[in-house]
């Protein structure tokens, strides 16, 4: 990658080198154990000029989601999100009773893309609101469509967005979480976007923060899915490339940290709200536009590695067991950049069937069910997917009957005793 994709500028500086990894939801099938393993580099940097964080596009979105081992509503916390989201969002776009009107007059037409297993646009469907989810992985879609969720099996570009406002009508609200830094193609996809909402609606978009990435050391949200990793000062220039306008901002602990972007068509916006002013000031003070406020993000995340090998190298002789719950993409970089293997975590669990029976990419680590960490009875339970902590810590609750305690990586080692 020698240009920014967002501004073409050359202008790009390390923040970190995670090496080489596998694609992180490459899971293996047991007769693929013997064979050779792709791994690709990881290494994030910043552009100086519009300061879009990204990494190389050396995987195409294709390889990655047209069978996808991702389904959303496997998070009880994610689909609540969503529940509430949709209760929101119809209110604030003023589409919050059964039969309401479009922009054109029209019934109401709520757009989901990569809207995965439908567990979001499930909740419009429930309101009677007329909703189109575009997906592109044949499994999950198939899932959503079971599930009575209109889904159309497509990647969102400029003529995908304008097909589908010729077919159905423009889109009063279009909603992309958590999609927008899995596209290497941002003017596309935001084009995309723009050609899918009404000239006078609503783009929601949810997304990682920079902000607390750099500084809750949450490095291992870095991986070949996602390209790119926003500030909102970076998403508004993402947002104008299609043609699009920020005009409020929200901040959200998912994920660990996340924006949801509010946009127009740029020639409705108006003026932004003062919480967008609010968090701009917030990423200047932090050193986001100016190189910094990276410098030291480096040798945090070495020392998350050193921390947790140490860890499990004691617990190792010490004769304790440590097992994972989760099998998250998060988790694959983490275990690939500290070179966990099954002699430090004999194996980790996931509450998807797809996973079980499979192993983790490059790290080789068994996929079980969750009822085997019951069975075994493990010393500590490393949890992976640590932006879900509150929920898991309730959900592994049972480890507290043998002493065992449960383990998060991330910002910096913690072990934790549960109670019931």
């Amino acid at each position: 990658m020698t240009r920014c994709r967002l501004c073409g500028s050359a202008a790009l500086a390390s923040v970190v080198d995670l090496g080489a990894t596998p694609p992180c939801e490459s899971f293996l099938a047991a007769d693929q154990l013997d064979q050779p393993e792709p791994a690709y580099p990881l290494h994030l940097r910043v552009c100086t000029d519009c300061w879009l964080a990204q990494i190389p596009p050396l995987i195409t979105p294709e390889e990655t989601f047209k069978e996808y081992a991702y389904f959303s509503s496997f998070s009880t916390s994610w689909v609540e999100h969503a529940r509430t989201f949709v209760a929101d969002a119809v209110q604030r776009v003023g589409l919050d009773h059964e039969g309401s009107e479009g922009s054109d007059g029209s019934d109401a037409f709520v757009v989901e893309v990569a809207s995965n297993d439908g567990y979001l646009l499930k909740h419009v469907v429930e309101r009677g609101i007329r909703c189109l989810g575009i997906e592109p992985s044949v499994n999950v879609g198939a899932a959503a469509r079971e599930a009575g969720v209109p889904t159309l099996t497509e990647f969102l570009s400029p003529d995908t967005g304008s097909a589908v406002r010729a077919e159905h009508g423009p889109a009063d609200l279009v909603v992309a979480n958590n999609v927008y830094a899995h596209i290497p193609d941002v003017v596309g996809f935001t084009r995309g976007l723009r050609a899918l909402v009404a000239d006078d609606g609503w783009v929601s978009v949810e997304v990682q923060h920079l902000l607390t990435l750099i500084e809750e050391n949450q490095y291992d949200t870095i991986y070949h899915e996602h390209f790119q990793y926003y500030t909102v000062a970076s998403a508004i220039r993402a947002l104008a490339s299609g043609g699009l306008t920020l005009v409020d901002v929200e901040l959200l602990p998912t994920h660990g940290g996340s924006i949801r972007l509010w946009a127009r068509p740029s020639e409705v916006a108006g003026e932004p709200s003062r919480q967008v002013a609010d968090v701009l000031a917030r990423e200047k003070a932090a050193g986001l536009q100016e190189l910094s406020g990276y410098t030291e993000f480096s040798s945090r995340v070495a020392k998350v590695r050193r921390d947790l090998l140490k860890f499990l190298i004691e617990a190792a002789e010490r004769g304790e067991t440590v097992v994972g719950y989760g099998a998250p993409g998060k988790g694959n970089t983490l275990l690939n950049h500290c070179g966990i293997r099954p002699d430090l975590l004999a194996y980790t669990v996931d509450r998807n069937p797809y996973k079980h029976g499979r192993f983790t990419p490059g790290t080789r680590i068994p996929i079980l069910p969750p009822e085997q960490i019951a069975a075994d009875k493990p010393d500590y339970v490393l949890v992976l997917p640590w932006n879900l902590r509150a929920e898991l810590t309730e959900q592994l609750s049972f480890v507290h009957d043998w002493g065992g305690r449960l383990v998060f990586p991330i910002p910096e080692l913690s072990i934790v005793e549960v109670k019931r």
